[in-house]
């Protein structure tokens, strides 16, 4: 099991929210909001929005701040001087191992969430973990640094969340299969042109308000790979024994199938609050101001086989897994490069995944890695796919 809590009475818990500025990390301060006796936040972090992040140092008085842009800290050292302001490399990483610390909501979008989830765990904190790059990439490496240190890992996604409260309920050695639901996104069902999709059609999600790098993500249905991946490495589940279905109401987050036939699911509203206050408060449970699921005004239910369309991204994750290696971290890095080309309108929507696919061929080797591996191969990726693409000479 990667969580280490015991049944404890609740403590004032002392948190670092990473991506402070982005849609989790404003959900998460939200929810410290509405709990500010259980709650004191000691730092936040963000990449470039000072003007949000100086509203959020007014209200929440945190005593560290880091901000990757040299202009915004020169922005909040002026406004905030009795604050410490980092900005560097290394500033996540100081907030993520700070003794003050024990807790650190990792928010940060892609791949730069990898090195401060690993100063987290290293620490023994409790990693409240919505940074699916980092476990993807280095899963095996955070799982065991969390062991050694006694770091409790507990995850937010709302699909790992359900499936982590499941086997709270029903137990861990006894699972068949575990079964990620996916919503499908905004063009699932729908009879259109993958060619000619917009940045704008693809971050219209049905269901959930995300950060626009997530959104596409759940529009192509990477974040249906990442997500098996994540599920292989948190539960030590094989990758056989992980399954995508498509529900496109999002009221399951997932289900826990066990092998006596029993199937536990999580039910909620789709809120990423509900998620994110239960990895902060867990095992300990508290009100919640997400809006209380009624299933008698629920018309219907519906859950559907993934199509051809979107197998091909689920099927991305099997392959990862199967080669190893630094696949996952090409996987992650090359994502990343495609769907910010697709925003910037310099990469057709329906040219994501197989950017992806061509670089996990060419670029993904088999074997151990390690941390310095991992960002050699990053950065490798990274390149290569801008090439690709003809973002460089």
């Amino acid at each position: 099991m990667f969580s280490n809590a015991r049944r404890t009475a609740m403590i004032k818990r002392k948190i670092a929210v990473l991506g402070s500025t982005g849609s989790i990390g404003v959900q998460a301060l939200d929810v410290i909001r509405r709990n500010s006796k259980r709650f004191e936040v000691v730092s936040l972090a963000a990449a470039k929005n000072h003007e949000l992040l100086a509203r959020q140092i007014e209200e929440f008085k945190p005593k560290r701040v880091f901000i990757k842009s040299d202009d915004g800290a020169k922005f909040l050292r002026e406004r905030f001087p009795d604050v410490t302001i980092l900005c560097g490399e290394d500033g996540l990483c100081a907030l993520a191992s700070d003794r003050e610390v024990d807790t650190v909501l990792n928010a940060v979008s892609g791949t730069s969430g990898l090195m401060p989830a690993i100063c987290a765990v290293e620490c023994g904190k409790r990693l409240c973990s919505a940074n699916k790059e980092s476990l993807v990439m280095a899963g095996e490496i955070i799982v065991e640094l969390a062991k050694k240190s006694g770091a409790t890992i507990i995850p937010v996604d709302s699909e790992h969340s359900a499936i982590f409260q499941a086997l709270c309920a029903g137990g861990h050695s006894e699972i068949k299969r575990i079964i990620i639901t996916a919503s499908g996104g905004p063009f699932f069902s729908k009879n259109i042109d993958w060619d000619t999709i917009t940045p704008e059609q693809a971050l219209k999600h049905p269901n959930w308000r995300m950060g626009p790098k997530i959104t596409v993500d759940s529009a192509t249905l990477i974040n249906k790979a990442l997500e098996i991946i994540e599920a292989y490495r948190l539960f030590g589940v094989p990758p056989d024994k992980i399954k995508v279905i498509i529900h496109p109401q999002s009221i399951i987050h997932s289900i826990v199938e066990f092998v006596d036939g029993s199937q536990i699911a999580q039910l909620s509203v789709p809120d990423m609050r509900l998620p994110i206050q239960y990895a902060l408060t867990y095992p300990e449970r508290l009100p919640s101001p997400v809006k209380e699921l009624s299933l008698s005004e629920l018309s219907t239910l519906t859950f559907f086989e993934p199509d051809k369309e979107f197998m091909e991204p689920i099927s991305l994750a099997y392959k990862v897994l199967e080669i190893g290696g630094t696949a996952p971290t090409v996987l992650c890095a090359a994502d990343e490069v495609a769907v910010n080309a697709f925003l910037e309108g310099k990469l057709a929507f329906s040219k994501i995944v197989p950017t992806i696919k061509a670089a996990i061929e060419e670029l993904a080797e088999k074997g151990p890695v390690t941390i310095e591996k991992i960002l050699e191969t990053d950065s490798k990726t990274r390149e290569w796919v801008r090439k690709r693409i003809g973002l460089l000479s």
